[in-house]
């Protein structure tokens, strides 16, 4: 003890330096959204290249897991070739599906987390691979979140498990709408609020993206309904759903761009006016 306290009075003046030029910092970056906007894309950029190689650590012990995923994946792509009649399982999503309107990029996750109350997933694809805020994310089953910040290599994604997060999305049997929500509870559970009382709600029926914003496209599974709730005012539903994704095993994602996105929205902004 009496060490550290000799080593701070030996050095008090370039330790009260440190702190005087730390607390600036911090005000500089808080006060000016562009000092901001450089800081979060700087520490994307150094965390993202931590997580990649702690990542790769990873992945060794969790090959087998990824290896039957992948399996399950070509099993079902031969099922389509061999098979053009085959019914679309509502829990896959086959991406070459999306659309010429969409363009799909393939990305590895590098941190994933589940168990806060905003949880978030670190990629390995950043601006210099063309992805940008507001891109969805999905998994071959459904969902996992939405583009948040980007540095050139990196980019972080809000994920569903998030309080903040709040999506569009619809019963696929009837298409009505509501708002996708997470009541920080389970990691296997999302919320569908707003739901009109004059749906026809049955458990087992299966929730996904009502397509009413340019992030996804319509028709991209979610999960399917648990139970159900009528809410206070009695004119609408909480829907508690069941996530088609393991949110705690996400290893590889496509990034979705909306190609048309900025046409609709300037069209959109100028019905506005």
């Amino acid at each position: 003890m009496q060490q550290i306290l000799n080593f701070v009075i030996r050095n008090k003046t370039f330790l009260l330096f440190l702190l005087l030029f730390g607390i600036s910092l911090a005000l500089t970056i808080q006060s000016h959204s562009y000092h901001r906007s450089k800081f979060i894309n700087s520490a994307n950029g150094l965390t993202g290249g931590v997580y990649g190689t702690f990542n790769s650590i990873e992945k060794y012990f969790d090959l087998k897991d990824q290896n039957n995923i992948l399996v399950e994946e070509n099993k079902y792509l031969r099922k389509l070739l061999f098979n053009s009649k085959t019914t679309i399982d509502s829990t896959y999503i086959d991406t070459t599906f999306i659309g010429s309107r969409y363009n799909v990029t393939i990305a590895e996750v590098y941190k994933n987390s589940y168990s806060l109350s905003n949880n978030y997933l670190t990629i390995n694809k950043g601006l210099k691979h063309g992805i940008k805020q507001d891109f969805g994310v999905i998994t071959s089953k459904g969902i996992v979140g939405i583009v948040d910040n980007t540095s050139n290599n990196y980019a972080t994604v809000l994920s569903i498990l998030n309080k903040k997060s709040g999506i569009n999305a619809k019963l696929k049997s009837t298409n009505h709408i509501g708002s996708l929500r997470w009541n920080g509870k389970s990691a296997q559970h999302v919320q569908l609020e707003d739901v009109s009382n004059f749906a026809p709600v049955k458990v087992g029926d299966t929730i996904e993206t009502g397509g009413e914003s340019s992030i996804f496209p319509k028709g991209i599974g979610i999960g399917s309904v648990e139970s159900y709730l009528t809410d206070i005012s009695g004119d609408t539903f909480t829907i508690e759903i069941k996530l088609f994704n393991d949110m705690s095993n996400i290893g590889n994602v496509y990034i979705l761009e909306d190609l048309d996105r900025q046409e609709i929205e300037t069209l959109e902004n100028q019905s506005n006016e």
